[in-house]
């Protein structure tokens, strides 16, 4: 890599680690294994980042690389069978915020299976149109669409069932 392609990706990474690690961790819902696909995601743009300097839109290039990551991760066997999670360190957010109802998102947003849970960060937290989602999973806008719909079910019934353990 040339020194000034070199010092454009140092520049990008800096910048873009925070946002890199924080889609990370929507999908996950693990800061540990956030960092872990943030970290792999940045060295595969290491080696293709002629392609990705190139590309219109490094943003959603990075984006997709994020999403491929997590979803090859889930494939492995290994991601499977063994789950060294913690408990999750829950920090309330800013004091405008309702942080009992953030909380309940994500330990509802954790239940709901990875591909779903993918569709529903891309297309609510990044924002992504259907086509934009659909080309990040590798997929059909059919498919993004009836991930999200399913998604989104899953995690109104996750929510019901933490509403009525803390009601209950």
């Amino acid at each position: 890599m040339k020194v000034d392609e070199e010092r454009r990706y140092v520049e990008y990474v800096a910048a873009r680690l925070p946002w890199i690690r924080k889609v990370a961790f929507l999908l996950c819902q693990d800061w540990h294994r956030a960092d872990d696909i943030a970290q792999a995601a940045i060295t595969r743009l290491y080696l293709h980042w002629r392609r990705a300097d190139g590309a219109d839109s490094l943003d959603a290039y990075v984006r997709t690389m994020v999403v491929r990551v997590f979803l090859s991760e889930r494939r492995s066997g290994w991601a499977s069978r063994v789950d060294l999670r913690a408990e999750p360190q829950d920090r309330p957010g800013p004091a405008d915020d309702d942080p009992a109802m953030r909380l309940a998102v994500r330990r509802a947003l954790a239940e709901v299976p990875p591909r779903q849970r993918a569709a529903l960060v891309l297309r609510y937290y990044c924002d992504l149109s259907v086509e934009d989602a659909a080309e990040a999973l590798g997929c059909s806008t059919g498919t993004v669409k009836s991930q999200t719909a399913r998604g989104l079910e899953a995690l109104r019934r996750a929510l019901d069932a933490h509403q009525v353990g803390i009601e209950g």
